[in-house]
């Protein structure tokens, strides 16, 4: 077998016995997902069968998550490998993340303040969209637009506070973490 053939194997682009986007999802350990769409075309492309509703069924159940992990980009993680994962690269993508927490002045005094309000907007099975949880913010006083609020629901995520939620119409949303899994 040469290795152009291993790789295809090896990327399940040549006959995969995986049967679910999770199982796939899975074999791989993380999928890039900055782009939602083409992110689940890629599990389809590796398995026939799998529709763009399964998909979506996964992600609804949180079989699959959605999640910054690997850098601060999307990715989709099976769920039973999200709070390991997490552990594992968080220190490096919080240290990617250094110069914009800097240039956007987040740190401690703003991050604490901001994951247990979080925590309490999102407890009780709870999973709000990203303005949702800016107008919680703004309520509070807590100046939490754009890049900012970015950032501030990634560094939850890297500390493993928050996921995504199931979607709402095309609107994402974000849920504890310790409920979602």
């Amino acid at each position: 077998m040469n290795l152009t053939q291993l790789r295809f194997q090896n990327q399940q682009l040549d006959g995969s016995s995986l049967q679910t986007g999770h199982e796939l999802v899975q074999w791989f350990g993380a999928v890039q997902g900055q782009e939602y769409g083409p992110t689940k075309w890629g599990l389809g492309l590796r398995l026939a069968h799998l529709k763009d509703a399964d998909v979506e069924h996964e992600l609804e159940a949180g079989k699959i998550l959605r999640t910054h992990l690997l850098r601060p980009t999307w990715h989709f993680v099976a769920a039973e490998d999200i709070r390991w994962m997490v552990l594992l690269t968080a220190p490096r993508v919080h240290q990617a993340n250094a110069y914009m927490y800097r240039q956007l002045a987040l740190d401690a005094s703003v991050f604490n303040p901001c994951n247990d309000l979080i925590v309490t907007t999102l407890e009780g099975q709870q999973q709000r969209t990203r303005e949702e949880i800016a107008a919680e913010f703004r309520q509070h006083g807590i100046l939490a637009e754009g890049h900012r609020l970015s950032y501030i629901m990634m560094q939850a995520e890297l500390e493993g506070i928050v996921c995504g939620g199931a979607r709402r119409g095309n609107q994402f949303t974000y849920t504890l973490l310790e409920e979602r899994v």
